[in-house]
């Protein structure tokens, strides 16, 4: 499948309607990295910037084999295998993975964008956490100084443009990553991303894959269907506060994963060095639908949700509309993603080859039946204690 990308969109930041990603014409991500990866980074950055990054590389040579006018990518003092970057440490499975190296062993470092309320729970847990964006190159490459590793669990978030992060920034990193001489790159990727070109954010995650493939770094590609987490706040919650629980008629089967697994599948891999190269795809062990999923937590609950269905006719209609406005484009982009998972698609895939690959043991994966009824437990359990304490204290009074 070829990546419907706008031609110019050659340097990160260079692309001014991002709704060019729908055109006719053909980007070739080939073109994006020139034959020397820190001119096509330094060319992206300010003036202060490119001598900051050429500045950093040198640094993290031998002094004599390096000069901050040429860039000399002889091997300098090696970096330790067990030292990682992981970029997009705060989200959902980004913590898994950072909790996950951190127990291994690995000396953690974690890229954050600036923030008001700053991540102290990486640091409380052992971990280094710098601050850099995605989508401003020149804060990139001193993250990535004495870094053998970078894990790439990054996203947009929901208010900002699909392309900024998820293409411009991955453009940006991926280049600083191979002009500084990182060994290996993970990358996480969406499950069938190749076959859905209507649809910016899976249409992105598969140029950036072949993106990474042409860098010429040791990377593994992971796609992934879908996370056992997204359900606590979607349906398990929800019914517990006896609160609307938002469905569709579509019957979209997901194979939905652990991030705990998948941290540590991630890890066995990355040790692996037969997976250099790999495109893998892990999913959990069955495929379910939404009123599955629904069902299964109504009677852990032991309560009824209150459901509604949405048509996927009034997604498809919703889209169309929001195309008409420059200001909704991006609500578009992302209908478009809840369109292809409301449809009749299976997001799974048989996993015995991978398990063999990976010397796991199948048993070993969380089944969806057991992450939801520790959680339950868990929840109702608290809710019963606290019942109980508020009981006493009227006593009391």
């Amino acid at each position: 499948m070829a990546c419907k990308v706008a031609t110019q969109l050659v340097i990160p930041g260079k692309l001014h309607n991002h709704r060019q990603f729908t055109t006719s014409s053909t980007f070739s991500w080939r073109r994006t990295l020139s034959p020397d990866p820190l001119l096509s980074l330094s060319t992206s950055l300010p003036a202060a910037g490119r001598c900051r990054a050429r500045q950093l590389v040198s640094c993290s040579m031998s002094g004599e084999a390096a000069t901050v006018g040429a860039v000399n990518l002889a091997p300098g003092t090696p970096v330790r295998p067990t030292s990682i970057l992981v970029v997009g440490a705060t989200g959902t499975l980004g913590r898994q993975v950072v909790r996950r190296a951190l127990d291994e062993g690995y000396d953690v470092r974690c890229l954050v964008r600036p923030r008001p309320a700053p991540a102290d729970f990486l640091r409380d847990w052992g971990a280094i956490v710098v601050n850099a964006d995605l989508s401003k190159p020149e804060t990139i490459p001193a993250t990535l100084v004495g870094i053998h590793t970078v894990i790439d669990c990054a996203t947009g978030r929901p208010e900002e443009p699909i392309k900024t992060v998820d293409w411009e920034g991955k453009v940006a990193l991926i280049q600083c990553a191979k002009a500084m001489g990182i060994q290996k790159y993970v990358f996480y990727s969406i499950h069938n991303c190749d076959k859905h070109p209507e649809v910016p954010l899976m249409e992105i995650k598969y140029c950036t894959e072949k993106f990474l493939q042409d860098s010429g770094l040791n990377h593994i590609v992971i796609r992934l269907c879908g996370f056992m987490q997204g359900l606590i706040g979607q349906y398990a919650v929800p019914i517990l506060e006896e609160k609307s629980v938002w469905g569709t008629d579509a019957p979209t089967r997901i194979a939905y994963m652990d991030t705990q697994d998948i941290a540590r599948l991630t890890f066995i891999a990355l040790r692996n060095e037969k997976m250099n190269g790999k495109l893998l795809t892990f999913a959990g062990p069955r495929a379910w639908t939404t009123q599955e999923v629904i069902t299964l937590c109504e009677r852990l609950a032991g309560q009824d949700a209150n459901v509604t269905t949405v048509p996927v006719s009034v997604l498809r209609f919703t889209r169309q509309l929001t195309r008409l406005f420059q200001w909704t484009n991006d609500v578009a982009d992302r209908l478009a993603f809840s369109e292809v998972l409301t449809s009749d698609i299976v997001f799974s895939v048989p996993m015995n080859e991978t398990y063999s690959l990976l010397g796991v043991d199948q048993k070993d994966v969380v089944t969806l039946e057991k992450y939801l009824q520790d959680y339950f437990t868990n929840i109702l359990k608290k809710l019963k204690d606290l019942k109980a304490q508020s009981k006493q204290t009227d006593i009391i009074l």
